[in-house]
């Protein structure tokens, strides 16, 4: 008898077990945190401005912005070396570096993790090799802001020029003016705002109907900048300029309240991106690099607002990036799992998960005895 009577409550539990298995393990797989793809590159010459690495607080990229729909790009045989600031240097390498740490999976070797007041080690995809003229200016003491601004060289316009009009003015137009319903005008952008959509891989743009994704660009970093400063020479001096980051001596703690005022409401408060409205979505920030973090802050892509420097100052941009290259794409999971770093809705899951699914479990098992 007392055989039968457990044959019987472990056939009623059988279904309610089962059922929170099934849960169980849907909620592993939507909640953990996959691999992070960082930016790729082809190999060819490194060179140029920007800073190592990181990208914008918040970005919401639209349809409408730099290149236009590709053709196979034109690769320059050869790349004059820039006077100045910015360095060209041969590599057979890709331009990329090192792939930044999938976020959610922890800091990298030798990184403290999100921990007040400091700052984390910077992910070098999708960087460039500054001149030493140029890391020493963003380097000084006299640069409070951590920002610099190093001149694109003239060597790269007429490249630029040819990669424009292979892979770009069939949309925006042989000056760059844009074409009404298909393209907008560049002219006055700034080269900022071209290195952010073509250093993302968001342009060159296939669909127009569509807002454009995070992907891998179609050019190294060395095309990027030329075609960078092929339209910035259209309007000199004008429009968001390509940034050397520093982000030693940011404070976090303010970067934290600064994104938490200004950009978590879109890219929520871990930086993972949500759905806004008739199908726009602010990304992911979990691969952004400093130098697109700055452009997007001052560029505004997209639905994005731009944030200029009476909103937002450079000290405020250096700290927010800090804060989004350092604690959200590195973060510190002190209780030993991240759960998606997606926050109270990964906690509440599992919480309903054990709490709810244990209790059910002592329900059955009680009617049973009863």
């Amino acid at each position: 008898m007392e055989r039968i009577s457990r044959r019987s409550i472990a056939a009623r539990m059988a279904a309610p077990a089962a059922l929170v298995g099934a849960v169980a393990i849907f909620g592993l797989v939507a909640f953990s945190s996959g691999p992070a793809q960082a930016d790729t590159t082809t190999p060819g010459t490194a060179a140029t401005t920007g800073s190592a690495a990181s990208t914008g607080t918040a970005a919401t990229t639209g349809t409408a912005a730099t290149t236009g729909t590709a053709t196979a790009p034109v690769d320059p045989t050869t790349v004059a070396t820039p006077p100045g600031d910015v360095t060209a240097t041969a590599d057979t390498t890709s331009t990329t570096g090192p792939i930044p740490t999938p976020y959610g999976v922890g800091a990298t070797a030798g990184s403290p993790g999100a921990q007040p007041g400091s700052v984390q080690a910077e992910p070098s995809a999708a960087t460039a090799l500054p001149s030493a003229e140029a890391r020493a200016k963003a380097a000084a003491p006299s640069n409070q802001g951590g920002i610099y601004y190093p001149p694109l060289p003239a060597a790269y316009i007429a490249p630029g020029q040819a990669l424009y009009a292979a892979n770009c003015s069939s949309c925006h137009g042989a000056e760059a003016n844009g074409k009404v319903g298909v393209a907008p005008n560049l002219l006055g952008l700034g080269a900022g705002t071209v290195d952010f959509w073509v250093s993302t891989g968001r342009m060159p743009l296939a669909n127009t109907s569509a807002q454009s994704a995070r992907k891998t660009p179609r050019f190294n970093r060395t095309q990027t900048v030329q075609i960078a400063a092929w339209v910035q020479s259209l309007t000199p001096g004008e429009g968001t300029q390509i940034p050397l980051v520093k982000t030693s001596g940011a404070d976090l703690e303010q970067g934290n309240t600064l994104f938490t005022l200004n950009c978590a409401a879109c890219h929520t408060i871990s930086g993972a991106g949500d759905v806004l409205v008739q199908g726009a979505y602010a990304p992911s920030l979990h691969l952004a690099t400093p130098t697109q973090v700055v452009e997007a802050i001052r560029s505004g892509p997209g639905n994005m607002p731009r944030f200029g420097a009476g909103n937002i100052t450079n000290s405020e941009a250096r700290d927010i990036t800090a804060y989004v290259t350092g604690v959200l794409q590195h973060p510190n999971n002190s209780g030993g799992v991240g759960l998606g770093g997606i926050g109270p809705v990964g906690e509440g899951f599992v919480g309903l998960l054990i709490g709810v699914g244990l209790l059910m479990l002592v329900c059955f098992w009680i009617g049973d005895r009863s």
